[in-house]
């Protein structure tokens, strides 16, 4: 009775990964014009950044913690997502060259596109992953009176589902899939990204799918382990040096 009460508070969690990637995968293609919400800008609002980290302050790092966790709760196949150190990769991406848009085109115009042009907001990803994390408190604020981080996980899920389908909408023309297939993409790379750049950690990621760091990207061993168990040993770039 215990095992299935717990089967049930999770709401399916673990599942949620699946099943919002119809979602994920096509968000970056649905791009439209936006404006630079007010706000939005890659400055740490508020009293700067929250302790430990470089770029999140303490409202986006309740956020992104609440987040990693839904998405990635602890169970027989891994720890949950802070454990895992996935609010930390996301920081760090977002304060890092990727998050202030160093290899992106930002010199406009600003047009609606289609799918085979990629990235085309105004907005850097770290400016876009501020923006989407206020106007999805926004949302939340307005629909439950509460922040996301203080939902339960039935509400959170509700939440999560509706951007990932874009059945929520931002003001100012963010647009939802846009920001959720960014969300997507940090949470899913800070699972399987080598340990060095903060997220993965323990190599949890890598043990949960077998997967062996980096003596995968050696061709060698693209021979010598043809039809054999890989070995148990699972290694980073840390490990190498």
């Amino acid at each position: 009775m215990q095992n299935e009460e717990k089967k049930d508070e999770g709401f399916g969690r673990r599942d949620f990964l699946k099943s919002a990637v119809a979602g994920g995968a096509v968000a970056a293609a649905a791009t439209a014009a936006v404006t630079v919400p007010q706000g939005a800008q890659a400055q740490p609002a508020g009293n700067g950044p929250a302790p430990g980290y470089a770029f999140l302050n303490l409202d986006e790092a309740a956020f992104v913690e609440a987040l990693v966790d839904h998405m990635v709760p602890a169970d027989q196949l891994s720890p949950k997502g802070t454990d895992m150190g996935l609010a930390i990769f996301i920081d760090r991406a977002l304060a890092g060259g990727w998050g202030k848009g160093d290899r992106l085109y930002m010199q406009g115009p600003w047009k609606p596109g289609v799918p085979s042009q990629g990235y085309q907001l105004p907005l850097t990803p770290a400016e876009l992953y501020r923006a989407g994390i206020a106007a999805t408190n926004a949302h939340c604020m307005k629909t439950y009176s509460k922040s996301f981080d203080r939902l339960d996980a039935t509400q959170r899920q509700e939440v999560l589902l509706g951007l990932s389908s874009a059945k929520i909408t931002f003001a100012d023309g963010l647009p939802v899939r846009v920001f959720w297939s960014t969300v997507y993409q940090t949470v899913i790379e800070g699972m399987f990204s080598d340990p060095i750049y903060g997220g993965n950690r323990d190599k949890a990621g890598w043990k949960m799918i077998g997967f062996p760091g980096v003596i995968a990207n050696h061709a060698q061993n693209i021979i010598k382990y043809r039809d054999k168990k890989l070995p148990p040993n699972f290694v980073g770039i840390a490990d190498m040096s």
